[in-house]
């Protein structure tokens, strides 16, 4: 393909992107799946033939994905649902993966090489779709959490599994010892690119604190990370997870202007929208209805052992989560296990199973469609579903509640950059003052509307799940501030060592005890 048959493929999927985001929207349907649908009804009517490469999306495209969850994801909310998160992500993959390579053995008679990769390949979960519901239906910000967590070490697991199942098949033998040993160091391994990379970058990012400068600077460590990773032997995905928590969680703090975060964020988000909407665009593309009728009972099959494999190591993981840290409500566990949604990564694995591996193209097509049906299927029936659990009501006094937080946050947030750009002598005195008592009106206001809520009689404050939610997070930001300044206490020699541990451990086992729903 040319350069301009290039460029008018492209002007036309993006074009149906844009088309698609709109009727989705009206028609109340996942915009992936609408995209999955909208690929495979345009793929004869493109002038030019245009599919997955999966060098591109596993060394471009998915650490972009992987990166921009990352800089979103607080951490002290993961550190709050870590159990959970570490057990899916990882025995969780192990079972499911065992299970359904299992299944797949017995029900269509592979060898064990091709069922296991069809396994960790089916066991990875694609969270675009999960999120794009959350953000139509109301759900607990602490399921939210877990969903995204997992996504985010799902990947990287699944990715190293499918390496050393690779790697076992070209040496044709097979030490459980010295697998979980190079699993191990992948992992660390990973951990440590992405903790170098990302102290080093933002460290870059506070010195530099100007927006486009430090949009190629997270670019390249997005990219960087996985391709050292890879050359390194160790996991690429884990490196970009690590350097994006830390980017997001250091490099964006309040060392940096609110321009550049806003500016960052805003980045990575436009970034992240636009691979998702070209990955499932293409996956549609690429899947051939008449193959995957020839081979629908196999996939049926697929889809029935994949699920079996997520139910087992859902709920039994999950209860056993509840002996030792706060115990994930069952409707939750509903949707952990219905949103077992696949999505691009899985079909990119597939693709780059070597031309010399026997049944290749069994599995590709085999994957291409469970992809496809999980995408069309779970996609459309899971809003349905989360409807139903009712997992979250807003109340109308919460919401008007949530309208004045969000004044008085908006309102603050202005006068601590007006009083930033006052100091650095951007704005004269004159107008930094009339600007500032604009927005003061509005503090005041929203700080009245507040004071006069929470002071009314306890039995009229609609004290819901909501506001307990809200209440707890609040908590949650003050406690680990708690700790921050004893920290830095011990770190100056203020407070002693045994001081410290024991005000630490009260802090902490204040925050386990936090109800966070």
């Amino acid at each position: 393909m040319n350069v301009s048959q290039l460029v008018s493929v492209l002007v036309i999927l993006l074009l149906v992107a844009t088309g698609i985001a709109l009727v989705s929207q009206w028609l109340r349907i996942p915009y992936v799946t609408g995209l999955v649908l909208a690929g495979l009804a345009i793929a004869e009517l493109l002038p030019a033939k245009i599919g997955l490469d999966d060098s591109v999306i596993l060394n471009v495209f998915l650490p972009i994905l992987v990166f921009e969850a990352a800089i979103n994801t607080d951490i002290s909310r993961l550190r709050s649902t870590v159990k959970p998160i570490v057990v899916l992500a990882g025995p969780g993959v192990l079972l499911s993966s065992g299970i359904t390579a299992i299944l797949l053995k017995w029900g269509l008679g592979l060898t064990w090489m091709p069922a296991l990769l069809a396994g960790v390949i089916l066991a990875i979960t694609d969270t675009v779709s999960v999120i794009a519901v959350f953000k139509e239906v109301p759900v607990p910000s602490r399921l939210t959490t877990i969903v995204e967590g997992e996504s985010l070490f799902n990947d990287g697991v699944a990715l190293v599994l499918f390496s050393l199942i690779l790697e076992t098949h070209e040496v044709g033998t097979i030490s459980f010892v010295g697998s979980l040993q190079e699993f191990i160091v992948v992992i660390l391994g990973g951990t440590l690119v992405g903790l170098g990379l990302g102290y080093l970058s933002t460290v870059l990012i506070v010195r530099s604190d100007e927006p486009l400068r430090n949009i190629l600077l997270t670019w390249a460590v997005a990219l960087g990370a996985f391709q050292i990773g890879q050359i390194l032997g160790v996991s690429g995905v884990v490196a970009v997870v690590v350097a994006g928590l830390i980017v997001g969680t250091v490099g964006l703090s309040g060392s940096v202007s609110a321009s550049t975060r806003l500016t960052l964020l805003s980045f990575w988000e436009s970034a992240s929208f636009g691979v998702n909407s070209l990955i499932f665009l293409l996956i549609g593309l690429e899947i051939n209805l008449f193959t995957l009728w020839q081979t629908l009972p196999a996939v049926l099959l697929a889809i029935v052992a994949y699920q079996i494999g997520r139910l087992l190591s859902v709920y039994p993981l999950l209860a056993l989560i509840s002996r030792f840290d706060r115990p994930i409500p069952l409707r939750w566990q509903h949707v952990l296990f219905l949103g077992n949604i696949k999505g691009s990564l899985s079909m990119a694995l597939a693709l780059s199973i070597p031309f010399s591996f026997q049944g290749r193209e069994q599995l590709i097509a085999l994957i291409f469609g469970a992809v496809l049906l999980s995408l069309v299927g779970q996609g459309i029936s899971l809003p349905w579903f989360v409807k139903r659990l009712k997992l979250f009501q807003v109340s109308l006094p919460n919401q008007q509640v949530e309208d004045w937080q969000s004044q008085l946050i908006t309102a603050k947030a202005a006068q601590d950059e007006l009083e930033s750009l006052f100091k650095s002598g951007v704005l004269p005195k004159a107008i930094y003052e009339e600007m500032r008592s604009l927005y003061q009106v509005k503090v005041a206001a929203a700080e009245k509307a507040l004071r006069e809520f929470y002071n009314r009689r306890p039995d009229n404050l609609g004290s819901t799940q909501t506001q307990q939610t809200k209440l707890d997070a609040i908590r949650r930001r003050l406690l680990l501030a708690e700790k921050s300044a004893l920290n830095e206490a011990r770190r100056k020699r203020i407070l002693s060592d045994q001081t410290v541990q024991e005000r630490l451990k009260t802090l902490d086992e204040q925050l386990l005890n936090l109800d966070d729903h």
